[in-house]
């Protein structure tokens, strides 16, 4: 963690993950600091990148986007050119929550929500499939979400 935060800040950032609307003075008043107080600390820790970005959680299933898949994907030229194109690709796809290179048998795992098999299916076939750096596509369909809070462990 960083030794710059001190206990205020942990605090602060702990109360926003929970709840990123709330106002400067409701945290002040939560963790003992005058409004101003907290709304310098809160503009630090957006400068310092801590607090990357503020946003709404949506609920999937509301939304009519049903189906959450772990893909695995394997590039078959290890081109600094590929993989760039590649990134670039799934940082535009909306359907991709997130991305991540790895280490193993897979060189990219993707989190894709969709609305449906067909749209799944439509995703792989006409959006990963094709690019011609790809070699390999492995999915698998989540059943049941049992934890899906992305709160960070502040201690």
């Amino acid at each position: 963690m960083n030794s710059a935060l001190d206990g205020f800040d942990i605090k602060i950032l702990r109360l926003l993950q929970g709840n990123a609307s709330l106002t400067n003075q409701q945290l002040g008043e939560d963790v003992g600091l005058s409004a101003s107080q907290v709304s310098r600390r809160r503009q630090k820790l957006e400068q310092e990148g801590v607090i990357r970005r503020y946003r709404a959680s949506l609920d999937p299933d509301a939304l009519g986007l049903t189906v959450t898949a772990y893909v695995g994907v394997t590039l078959g030229a290890h081109t600094r050119e590929n993989a760039r194109r590649f990134r670039d690709r799934m940082v535009a796809m909306p359907e991709v929550q997130e991305a991540h290179t790895l280490t193993g048998d897979v060189d990219y795992m993707l989190k894709v929500v969709v609305a449906d098999l067909k749209a799944l299916s439509r995703f792989i076939n006409d959006e990963l499939l094709p690019q011609e750096a790809v070699l390999n596509v492995r999915s698998s369909i989540a059943m049941e979400t049992l934890k899906d809070d992305n709160l960070l462990p502040l201690e």
